[in-house]
């Protein structure tokens, strides 16, 4: 029996071509049609998403459908750029007569793979780039969010695309990557654990196919001595519990500055005592459940590893005593060796370790093989600037935190275990085609290059004497190698 997937690839192959060389307008037509679509059903998919994941409302609408709606015009203002053909200047005076064209080609069917902690706005901004650049596009959902997969399907299907140039599948999550690949997706897209990106990289390497890996991180904030204190404490809050922790670029790991550190951790602790856990659909609560309770068991399990080794519970709110909820956590007193400093915690927990100056807290945010993102907290933008320049991850934010994800002009990709390739932005465009150039001889009058056999002593001698004529040092040296020069120069004209 044919797999579900390479079905979808065979009929998204056969309709990628017309698609790929339709005018750019007719695209971003069809794409415009999915906005208006999300903005007639923002409130509807809002719902489903908090059903499906278990984030709350406003979480729904702001970190999953606003973005969605934002990037839809500016990727298609970007990728008509990114698609434009463009000249390469010329690199030297020997080759003056070539013109160089570079033309950016859609790889053909692109596959995603996408998580179910951001299960709409992951997918969606790599659907709208992957179709607008001239790909067919075959999506993967993650099991435990399938009615946020089916709303974003509908979606996509419902904007009168060509027949199986979208295709979604249904599948188990341990299935799909080997799936897409033995269909011979031409490009791959995921997002999820370091684990399985390696795994994938391996099942990859026999065909070259092509991977976009979007992993795990494990980021660290640094609040200096100079920073607003009661904007860090918030921002802080907002980036490592909306959607009860479970985003791979929310603050993790927070440095603070020793000369604050007692005010800083008494300020955080105050809001997360006051914040209010509780049902997703419900407007009084701030924080949702855990989207299944197998990840709401895993971040039980690395607390209590990272208090049986000495942390402590700093602050932590109240939690309703039925369903997938966790309390959000701070904790002190913890070391490298913990799992919530060295590892991925996904879920409401932040760890705040004291810093005695600039260069420590940039030794232990760049302690970590994840580099995803980070952030910087200060007064001094300078100052602020240049430490980010000093941290290993793809995102720094100065003054904030988590939010990059949702301007679709930044790349959005890490350093290190954090993955390889960019999603979003020009350079995520840039992932979606392939640099074609074409090379034209402006002067097809001419027999042969000065290059081309037969060979000789001459024209070896004739060459370097062009060497020294262009690079040599010396005027009078330089001007000495013109006669050889000539010599092969009119091997253009040799019959």
């Amino acid at each position: 029996m044919e797999s579900p997937v390479v079905a979808a690839v065979q009929a998204s192959r056969l309709a990628q071509p017309a698609w790929a060389s339709s005018p750019y307008r007719e695209r971003a037509q069809k794409l415009l049609r999915v906005r208006q679509l999300l903005l007639e059903r923002a409130d509807e998919l809002a719902h489903i998403i908090t059903r499906d994941n278990g984030k709350v409302l406003v979480d729904s609408l702001a970190t999953e459908i606003l973005p969605t709606v934002m990037a839809v015009g500016y990727y298609i203002k970007a990728a008509r750029r990114v698609m434009k053909p463009r000249t390469a200047r010329g690199g030297n005076l020997l080759l003056f007569n070539k013109r160089n064209r570079l033309q950016a080609l859609p790889y053909g069917v692109v596959g995603i793979i996408s998580p179910w902690n951001y299960p709409f706005t992951i997918p969606f901004s790599e659907v709208v780039m992957a179709l607008l650049t001239g790909n067919g596009v075959i999506l993967k959902v993650a099991s435990d969010t399938l009615e946020v997969g089916q709303a974003l399907a509908d979606l996509f299907l419902s904007a009168g695309l060509p027949a199986g140039l979208f295709g979604y599948v249904v599948m188990p999550g341990s299935q799909a990557g080997p799936a897409f690949l033995e269909a011979r997706v031409d490009k791959l897209f995921f997002t999820g654990s370091t684990e399985v990106g390696r795994t994938l990289m391996a099942l990859a390497a026999p065909t070259l196919t092509p991977l976009v890996l979007e992993l795990g991180g494990n980021d660290a904030a640094y609040v200096r001595a100079d920073a607003d204190l009661v904007r860090a404490a918030n921002g802080i809050l907002w980036s490592g519990f909306s959607n009860a922790g479970q985003s791979c670029g929310g603050a993790q790991r927070i440095l603070v500055h020793e000369s604050v550190y007692d005010a800083f951790v008494e300020a955080l602790g105050s809001l997360v005592r006051n914040l209010r856990v509780g049902p997703g659909g419900e407007w009084s609560s701030d924080m949702g459940a855990m989207t299944s309770a197998k990840q709401k068991k895993t971040v039980e399990d690395q607390v209590a590893a990272c208090i049986a080794s000495g942390a402590i519970v700093a602050a932590k709110s109240a939690v309703p005593d039925k369903g997938h909820f966790l309390p959000a956590i701070v904790l002190t007193n913890v070391t490298s060796t913990m799992p919530v400093m060295n590892d991925e915690v996904f879920g409401p927990v932040v760890a705040i370790m004291k810093v005695g100056s600039d260069d420590e807290a940039i030794q232990i945010a760049n302690s970590s093989p994840l580099g995803l993102t980070s952030s910087v907290w200060s007064r001094d933008h300078k100052t602020a600037r240049e430490l980010a320049r000093r941290i290993h991850a793809g995102a720094i934010l100065i003054n904030d935190h988590l939010m990059s994800h949702g301007l679709s002009e930044t790349p959005w990709g890490g350093f290190g275990d954090s993955g390889m390739g960019r999603t979003h932005g020009e350079a995520g465009l840039a992932e979606m085609v392939r640099i074609q150039v074409v090379v034209d001889d402006l002067m097809p009058w001419t027999t042969k290059n000065i290059w081309w056999h037969p060979y000789s002593e001459k024209v070896y001698q004739g060459l370097r004497a062009l060497l020294r004529l262009l690079y040599g040092p010396g005027l009078g040296k330089r001007i000495g190698a013109i006669p050889k020069v000539l010599g092969v120069f009119f091997r253009y004209w040799e019959r």
